[in-house]
């Protein structure tokens, strides 16, 4: 599957989208987990802000 995304990126219509990966700690057991999307690139900076 992420062979399919990371090539759809690559097309001219792609070029606008970015994939962000987030590290989120869990507040009931303390563990991480990786929360992934695939946004516009000018929206980047809004994903990373909003918990």
């Amino acid at each position: 599957m992420a062979k399919k995304v990371v090539a759809s990126l690559k097309t001219d219509t792609g070029k606008g989208y970015a994939k962000v990966i987030k590290m989120e700690k869990s507040a009931k057991t303390g563990a991480y987990a990786f929360k992934e999307e695939i946004v516009a690139a000018d929206k980047v900076k809004e994903f990373f802000a909003k918990k």
